[in-house]
């Protein structure tokens, strides 16, 4: 035999084994595509090992109806392929998931006030939620692209309609407009809170949190329910105020303002003197919830501002 002969020899029986092996892979159903029907190694686009068992993983049970989670976590220092979700934090994103759909559907009906607090209820979920993760040890991306999502209903859209049925309407395009950037805001800023996560000093928020920035707008609305009678609520002046916050409370979202997160304040001491002025803001704040709550979340939002314009002026 030929040298020529033996080398077709040798290419016909590799590709007959390929052939083999790949009909055996198809038959079993564990990959439909011809990206897998060899190692990683040797097939274009050129994926490393760990990328490939996650392919595998990925097409192994898809051949009927499923209801599964496949994805990659960090495991003792290692990247594994793990199913499932956690179900205590997911049930709590969940909720306020649903509490920010009732805002909407209550903000259409024209019930404003009870709109108002279920996207405050949100906000209380959305902190519980992170805290049970972080407690029982139990975070995942899955979680944190679902509170993302949560979060851009309950503190991007909620709102942005909420002010728009109260207040915004009669100026037409212009108040749609003022509540579309408030909504458009608040997704920028959960985009870049997602990609720049483990990035940045946890110890701050750069750019205004959509849950406060919602809270302020909510809170807005709130005190014009409250003391209509002297505010009112389609005055010309008090619509072109309410268009000029909401455009202002998501542009602090997207802005590079630093704000202190208070992830680590329960972790450290204070003087006991703290303690006594937190029980002399809350009693103030009683006396007028609405009030109070948008006074606190106006003083934190100067507060991120004065900071940054003193550490220009001192660098």
């Amino acid at each position: 035999m030929t040298t020529d002969q033996s080398s077709r020899s040798l290419e016909k029986n590799s590709l007959a084994k390929g052939s083999l092996v790949t009909d055996k892979v198809m038959n079993d159903g564990m990959i439909k595509e011809p990206l897998l029907q060899d190692s990683a190694a040797t097939q274009p686009p050129f994926i490393d090992e760990h990328d490939f068992d996650i392919r595998l993983a990925d097409n192994e049970n898809y051949d009927g109806l499923t209801f599964e989670v496949i994805e990659a976590e960090v495991a003792e220092g290692k990247r594994v392929v793990s199913r499932g979700v956690y179900l205590a934090p997911n049930l709590i994103t969940t909720l306020s998931l649903l509490s920010g759909f009732y805002s909407i559907l209550a903000s259409t009906q024209g019930e404003f006030y009870k709109a108002s607090l279920a996207i405050f209820l949100s906000a209380i979920l959305d902190g519980a939620d992170g805290r049970v993760a972080r407690m029982l040890n139990a975070q995942s991306p899955f979680g944190e692209q679902y509170d993302s999502l949560a979060d851009m209903l309950a503190f991007g859209v909620a709102p942005a309609i909420l002010i728009y049925s109260f207040a915004l309407q009669p100026l037409g395009r212009i108040g749609l407009g003022c509540a579309f950037v408030f909504t458009a805001c608040a997704a920028f800023r959960l985009a870049r809170f997602n990609v720049q996560i483990g990035e940045v000093d946890k110890k701050y928020f750069v750019g205004l949190a959509s849950p406060l920035a919602a809270i302020l707008v909510t809170a807005a609305v709130m005190v014009a329910v409250d003391h209509n009678q002297w505010i009112g609520q389609y005055d010309t002046p008090v619509m072109l105020l309410f268009a000029a916050w909401v455009v202002i409370c998501g542009l602090l979202m997207v802005s590079n303002v630093k704000y202190y997160s208070f992830k680590e304040f329960d972790k450290k001491k204070v003087p006991f003197v703290v303690l006594i002025v937190g029980v002399l803001v809350m009693s103030i704040v009683l006396y007028d919830i609405p009030v109070g709550i948008l006074a606190i979340g106006v003083i934190y939002a100067l507060s991120g501002i004065f900071s940054t314009l003193q550490a220009k002026a001192t660098s």
